[in-house]
């Protein structure tokens, strides 16, 4: 049984911006997956196994009053405008599959495959008028490959290609304001989305037994840019335009067998630049996205 966050994003400007609303906009969404696995030896040297994923949302919008106007009027943006913004906290839950596979091709050298499924989520009804297909919010599926090479006895080296398809969810994936302007309102099976892009994520890692006690990790990812520059308004929400990512961490074995670790992120700086990205009914113009991370973390363990 595992139990983890799977993602998220969160944002909560300080001051409103003219283009979306009247009170400071941001979005707070979270998914937490719990994971009831089973695992089967086909052979000594090949494993698989299959997880089912009960997943659970929490999601919450404000600062969208421009999408509010009323049904019927010139300015109307969203099927439901009652439901855009400043509703509060809304749950969705629903479930997918996760299948994996490992083969140890000798001591040195192991393989790995993984598919997640669209994970199904019942859909955010406070938030109807926001999300496409009447606030529905998929889960997209994954797929991957790995390898792990064990250099020395002390040093593994591992690598991985992920491919997460956002395509896959129309709120996620559904152009945003070219959809808007061909008639497609907020809220509706083709109503705008994000318009994220499908990406790849290469990932290399390294773990090195300094000593019985003390395992040091390092690690590299990135992946190309989900966000378009024309698509670049609406995700003034999401401004996910990071790429890379450095980690670092360790695990130190204390005297009463628990552990100790600690690790740190940093996500480089990325911008994009809009073009054509705030259509001339909102005023011209572009907007420019920016983002950095930087995350710290400690975790304690011990054996049962």
């Amino acid at each position: 049984m595992s139990v983890y966050g799977n993602g998220g994003m969160n944002t909560d400007y300080k001051k409103a911006v003219p283009l979306l609303g009247s009170t400071p906009p941001g979005v707070d969404l979270i998914q937490l997956f719990v994971a009831p696995t089973a695992t089967w030896k086909m052979t000594p040297s090949n494993t698989i196994g299959v997880s089912l994923n009960l997943a659970y949302q929490r999601f919450e919008a404000k600062g969208l009053q421009n999408f509010t106007a009323p049904i019927g009027t010139p300015q109307q943006t969203s099927a439901a405008p009652n439901e855009v913004t400043n509703k509060g906290h809304d749950n969705s839950y629903g479930a997918g599959v996760h299948i994996g596979w490992i083969g140890q091709l000798n001591d040195v050298v192991t393989l790995g495959a993984t598919y997640q499924s669209k994970t199904y989520m019942s859909k955010f009804d406070k938030y109807k008028g926001l999300f496409a297909e009447g606030g529905d919010f998929d889960i997209p599926s994954t797929y991957g490959i790995g390898i792990a090479v064990k250099a020395t006895p002390q040093l593994t080296v591992a690598a991985d290609v992920q491919r997460i398809n956002y395509s896959d969810v129309k709120s996620v994936g559904n152009l945003s304001t070219s959809n808007l302007f061909a008639g497609n309102l907020l809220g509706t099976s083709n109503g705008p989305g994000f318009g994220w892009r499908d990406v790849t994520a290469v990932k290399l890692g390294a773990s090195y037994a300094y000593n019985d006690t003390l395992t040091l990790r390092a690690g590299y990812n990135h992946t190309t840019q989900p966000i378009r520059k024309s698509e670049t308004l609406f995700n003034i929400l999401a401004p996910g335009v990071v790429q890379d990512h450095l980690t670092l961490g360790a695990t130190y074995v204390l005297p009463n067998k628990s552990e100790l670790s600690f690790s740190y992120i940093h996500a480089f700086e990325e911008s994009v630049n809009g073009s054509g990205s705030i259509p001339a009914a909102f005023g011209g113009g572009e907007a420019n996205l920016n983002m950095y991370q930087d995350s710290i973390g400690i975790a304690y363990g011990w054996q049962l």
